[in-house]
């Protein structure tokens, strides 16, 4: 799309909360409401990005420009009026959690025991929800408790929050490792560099795969979004 405004900035709401104005008008979203969001540097860094996409007015512009917007826009149009379904999608990574599951290569498996366990450990202490390890692909069942305990650890998150989590934990393929970044536990650096340990020691034997590096790269930008607009809510 063609940018048709000038100046875009965030105000504060008479009903409270904050929105962001382009040259006066609400910034609206898709389904015709007005952007809204109880975080004030939220809402500024949202402006931002619009004031920034397509560079001036008449310029071109697309939503990969206002990745925050997206977010909050996913929030409050598909996670607000239905939490309940994001918890239990985000939750049942949790029974196929990446961090269960280690190598039949001596040395890969210990690699992933001495960097993934200590993760595993935190779920157990923090959220009650101990998990079980298994070698090999073979799906392993996990104790009920822990899978409610993890299930309730999600929906204790705000709308807002549970967006950023439905992007960082499909990209990590583990809900623990989705819940330590939503936590301050690890940075999302080290969530991304623990999540793709495998692929990491079998390109150092067999080298470099192009899509597979693309691909990471693609991934630590999404986990970078997503822990940036985890601060910029909790601000």
């Amino acid at each position: 799309m063609k940018r048709f405004w000038d100046n875009a900035v965030a105000v504060t709401r008479p009903e409270g909360g904050h929105a962001v104005l382009l040259d006066g008008r609400p910034l609206r979203l898709p389904g015709g409401k007005p952007l809204a969001t109880a975080s004030g540097p939220l809402a500024e860094a949202i402006a931002a990005e619009w004031q920034a996409a397509g560079e001036a007015k008449g310029g071109e512009m697309t939503m990969e420009h206002v990745p925050l917007t997206r977010l909050l826009g996913t929030a409050q149009d598909r996670v607000a009026p239905d939490p309940a379904a994001m918890v239990a999608g985000l939750a049942k990574y949790g029974e196929t959690d990446l961090l269960c599951y280690r190598a039949d290569d001596p040395a890969l498996a210990e690699l992933q025991s001495r960097e993934w366990q200590p993760l595993l450990d935190w779920a157990a202490a923090v959220h009650g929800a101990p998990l079980t390890v298994t070698a090999g692909l073979m799906p392993v069942t996990q104790p009920e408790a822990s899978l409610a305990a993890l299930r309730d650890a999600v929906a204790a998150h705000r709308a807002e929050e549970l967006a950023a989590l439905g992007v960082a934990v499909p990209s990590l393929g583990s809900l623990v490792l989705g819940l330590a970044l939503s936590a301050g536990r690890i940075a999302a650096a080290e969530a991304h560099r623990l999540a793709v340990i495998d692929e990491v020691f079998q390109e150092r034997r067999w080298g470099e795969d192009p899509e597979r590096l693309e691909r990471r790269a693609r991934a630590a930008q999404e986990l970078a979004l997503a822990e940036r607009f985890l601060a910029l809510v909790r601000a």
